[in-house]
């Protein structure tokens, strides 16, 4: 595969995507081009859920639905056993590759989940053993939760990135899932009187080698995207506006201050640090966390803040400030994963344009033109340069139906 983009590394390029049962597609089979193919059509006709799927076969996990049963096709439910399928063929450092993701809701099974599986060149995989080897960065309206929504929010975005990028972070955040659930039953037991402190240490133990994992990556991540997407904000809103990230490690109950000084020092800590900060934190939370009956200290309380000239975006920022900051912290994320990967991720934007004025619509074309591969979706043309699309696939999307448009010309030649 010869990539003919600015990135040096090793690029990874999707040839073809077949789907079946998925949202409102009941069936579809669709090629696509290296560079970047702009999805133009009206609202509901499926854009958004063409890509979404290609993001789906990078995280196993929608952003736009609180369970995979809600991306089956609606009229395939009423089978007995109901069925999503997502087929990707790719190439990644020259070998080809064909990941299948099924969605699987069993009716002859009264209340049981929805289950995935996942097969790569036909064997099965776990989520765990999934997760990077397809990477992508998606941006769609929806998101701006990660700036202006709840802590879980920021949370969550940072685990669906991390676990395609460092490996082992999805399966500690496995691990570490199942030790807290665990960790809060004891401390409720203990709390009613029905169990002992002495149990408390094996698991305490077991949060931190997990916990202190996921907080070192978390940290050198978010230093790498502060200083990335600051660069990138302040040419977006040229010279306007800089862009600051501030990460708050649950490290104490009260998430003190000090604590978080060690991450925001010219040298991040190394992981014992982390470990031995942990394990001193909850010793001194025990009593409350006894009485409380929950885990006060790790990183599933972890919060960062984004903020511009130094107002917190998450109180103050105007629905353009946060738009802008997401798209500068979603360029960080695309540099993080090439850097650390070796190879560019595709890039999926859903009517990115539609809020952006002149110059930085400018500016966002002039950095997609250096990119391997992109999906775009709009349902306005006119957002884009006559350059811009003339230089790359533009596709009309209608009921699900995916047409070439042709005969589109640059500016120079009208």
């Amino acid at each position: 595969m010869q990539c003919n983009c600015l990135y040096n590394k090793d690029c990874m390029k999707l040839n073809h995507l077949a789907l079946s049962n998925y949202r409102s597609y009941a069936r579809l089979e669709c090629e696509f081009p290296s560079g970047i193919l702009i999805l133009s059509g009206g609202n509901a006709q499926g854009k958004t859920s063409l890509i979404e799927s290609v993001f789906y076969c990078a995280a196993f996990s929608s952003v736009l639905s609180q369970h995979d049963s809600q991306l089956i096709n609606f009229h395939s439910l009423d089978e007995p056993l109901a069925v999503a399928r997502i087929k990707a063929s790719y190439e990644r450092d020259d070998t080809s590759y064909l990941l299948e993701t099924r969605i699987i809701r069993d009716a002859s099974l009264p209340g049981a989940p929805t289950r995935k599986e996942i097969l790569l060149d036909g064997q099965k995989i776990s989520v765990q053993k999934g997760i990077g080897k397809f990477p992508a960065v998606l941006f769609i309206p929806q998101m701006t939760a990660i700036i202006d929504g709840a802590p879980q929010e920021r949370r969550r975005y940072l685990n669906i990135f991390l676990s395609q990028s460092v490996p082992g972070y999805a399966k500690s955040l496995s691990r570490y899932k199942r030790i807290l659930t665990q960790r809060n039953a004891l401390l409720k037991l203990i709390a009613e009187r029905s169990s002992n402190n002495a149990q408390l240490p094996y698991w305490d133990e077991l949060l931190v080698e997990q916990g202190a994992f996921q907080l070192l990556h978390r940290a050198q991540a978010l230093t790498f995207l502060n200083e990335r997407a600051a660069s990138v904000h302040t040419r977006l809103t040229n010279n306007g506006e800089l862009l600051s990230i501030h990460y708050q490690p649950a490290l104490s109950a009260d998430n003190i201050a000090d604590d978080w000084e060690m991450f925001s020092a010219s040298t991040l800590p190394d992981l014992e640090a982390i470990k031995a900060t942990m394990r001193k934190n909850l010793q001194i939370a025990k009593p409350r966390e006894i009485a409380r009956g929950v885990t006060l200290i790790g990183p599933h309380r972890d919060e960062f803040r984004i903020a511009a000239n130094g107002i917190d975006l998450n109180l103050y920022g105007s629905r353009g400030q946060v738009r802008t900051a997401l798209l500068s912290l979603k360029f960080a994320e695309t540099d993080w994963m090439e850097r650390t990967m070796g190879t560019m991720p595709i890039i999926l934007l859903d009517e990115t344009l539609a809020e952006l004025d002149e110059q930085r619509r400018s500016d966002l074309q002039s950095w997609l033109n250096q990119i391997p591969q992109g999906i775009l979706t709009t349902t306005d043309l006119t957002h884009f340069h006559p350059d811009f699309i003339a230089a790359h696939t533009v596709r009309t999307v209608e009921n699900g139906l995916i047409r070439e448009i042709s005969g589109l010309k640059r500016a120079d030649e009208l």
